[in-house]
């Protein structure tokens, strides 16, 4: 799956134990209604956020991720996470520029007018 947005926010790498650390990205998409979403880099992807700025439009790859979980109370929950694992810039669209008009042919003017000949064009 593909996330195709802005770059909103690039957090700082976090290490959440001694063997496992992960970066947040959040991209805004551009449709009616623009959302914010917040994407995980972990472990060696990190690295991958590191020259992107704010503002930058991006494609980012991603997995969808879901967990289960059963609190002291014996309760089950479950939790989704959205995992990157490649980002790249796209490119600024270009302004639309048309097809390149062909170069006017030109034609020596007439060396004389009849203008006793009949008018048979249409227009």
């Amino acid at each position: 799956m593909e996330v195709i947005g802005k770059v909103k926010v690039v957090n700082p790498e976090q290490q959440v134990s001694a063997s496992f650390k992960k970066r947040e990205l959040v991209v805004t998409t551009d449709e009616q209604y623009p959302q914010h979403i917040l994407i995980e880099f972990t472990q060696d992807k990190c690295d991958l956020l590191s020259s992107y700025k704010l503002g930058e439009a991006v494609k980012v790859s991603i997995n969808l991720r879901g967990r289960e979980w059963v609190n002291p109370q014996g309760e089950t929950r479950y939790f989704n996470s959205i995992q990157g694992w490649r980002i790249e810039r796209l490119a600024p669209e270009a302004p639309a520029q048309g097809a390149p008009m062909p170069a006017a042919e030109t034609f020596a003017p007439a060396a004389s007018i009849n203008e006793d000949e009949p008018d048979d064009l249409p227009f």
